[in-house]
This record gives C-alpha cells, sequence and structure tokens, in this order.
C-alpha cells in the first residue's frame, strides 16, 4: 500500500491523514515540534499511521504532502524528498508569512517557490483551496450530481494524475489547472479559494481569475 509522508499536522495535515487512511493509504506525519507531540492524533489515527521527523516522513513517502506555513519553506528537508511527488497544500498570507515581492508582483506562484526549492521533486499543487474540515466531510462518490470537485496544477503530468486519482478516492472530481505557473488561479483572493464548487463551476471560476487582486 502507498505511504504518504506528511510534513506538517496542523488543520490540513491532520485532515488529509484521516482522509487517506480512511481510503486505505499508510501515513507517517510530522510536525515542527517533534514526533512525541504527536501521540495522541496518531492514536487516534490508528495502526496505519506513524509520527516521525520531517526528514523520516519525507523519507518514509512514496508520495509527500507539504503542509506548511510559507515562512517555514527553507526548512522542508530536500534530499528525502528527490524524485518523489510531493503535495503542496499551501497559500501565502502575508500578514503570517511577511511579504514576498515575487508573489505580491504575480512574477511567481507558492507552489513554484516550493519546486524551485526542491528541484529534484514533481510538486503538484492539491488541497489548498477547501477549509480543512470539508475534506473528510463535504465528499460524494463519483458521478454524484453536485460531487465538489477540487483543482490541481503541476508541471509533471504523472503528479496531476495521482492527485487525480487521491482526490476521486476521497470524494471529490478534479480541475486540471497546468502547469504550475498557472497554479495562482486557485490562490487566495481569487474567486475559486475556499468556494464549494463543482468541476463546471471550478472552471468558470479559473478563468475568471485575474493574476492580482
Amino acid at each position: 500500500m502507498t505511504t504518504l509522508g506528511i510534513i506538517g499536522a496542523g488543520h490540513i495535515g491532520s485532515q488529509v491523514a484521516r482522509a487517506a487512511i480512511t481510503a486505505g493509504y499508510d501515513v507517517v506525519i510530522s510536525n515542527s515540534r517533534g514526533p512525541e507531540t504527536l501521540s495522541d492524533l496518531v492514536a487516534e489515527l490508528g495502526p496505519k499511521a506513524k509520527a516521525a521527523t520531517a526528514e523520516e516522513a519525507g523519507a518514509a513517502g512514496d508520495i509527500v504532502v507539504v503542509t506548511v506555513p510559507l515562512h517555514a519553506l527553507s526548512k522542508i528537508p530536500v534530499e528525502p524528498l528527490a524524485g518523489k511527488i510531493v503535495l503542496d497544500t499551501n497559500n501565502y498570507y502575508f500578514e503570517r508569512d511577511g511579504r514576498v515581492e515575487a508573489l505580491d508582483k504575480g512574477e511567481t506562484t507558492v507552489s513554484q517557490l516550493l519546486q524551485e526549492h526542491l528541484p529534484t521533486s514533481k510538486v503538484v499543487k492539491a488541497f489548498n483551496h477547501i477549509r480543512s474540515g470539508d475534506i473528510t466531510t463535504d465528499v460524494a462518490a463519483a458521478g454524484a450530481p453536485n460531487r465538489r470537485a477540487l483543482a490541481t496544477s503541476s508541471d509533471f503530468p504523472e503528479a496531476v494524475d495521482f492527485v487525480t486519482t487521491l482526490y476521486d478516492e476521497l470524494g471529490f472530481d478534479t480541475v486540471d489547472v497546468s502547469p504550475l505557473s498557472e497554479s495562482w488561479r486557485v490562490e487566495r483572493d481569487r474567486p475559486a479559494y475556499v468556494v464549494r464548487q463543482t468541476a463546471a463551476e471550478l472552471e468558470e471560476n479559473l478563468a475568471k481569475a485575474n493574476r492580482l487582486p
């Protein structure tokens, strides 16, 4: 069975872990405070979950999820993630992260910054425009009417394929907004951000997005 290494055990990371385990994945999860602080979460998640350091989670994961604040990007281990698909859930909140001129000017995207930090990984945007609680609750079987859709984007088709499969397993449709340079369309303050939408509605919202708020 595929193992997800999750770097970041906050609201999104914890919810992705819950959903992934329900779908049959194994999970190795980490945070910035050390694996011993995750004992309650791991006990809740059950035998398919294990707490670890960020380096260990990255090494253990066949696929890795990075879900940390943007200001902590430089602390993401590089070598354990080499050659792997890496899901980036992050968003830019200047109030938390400080100002990043290239993002303010629309010259790059959050996920492109992670791709630059992880040059040998295959970064793919995922889970960044949904409230954490909805990851395990606002779900439906494939083909269900009004099924919620989430966007993804990457410079690597195999990474998009994986996220598309994962979304479907967890209960979501997918809209591909590749390449990674287009991932700004689901970033903060755009029409598709944290809105419940079907695939058709998501495509409309992506098309309506302006590069600069």
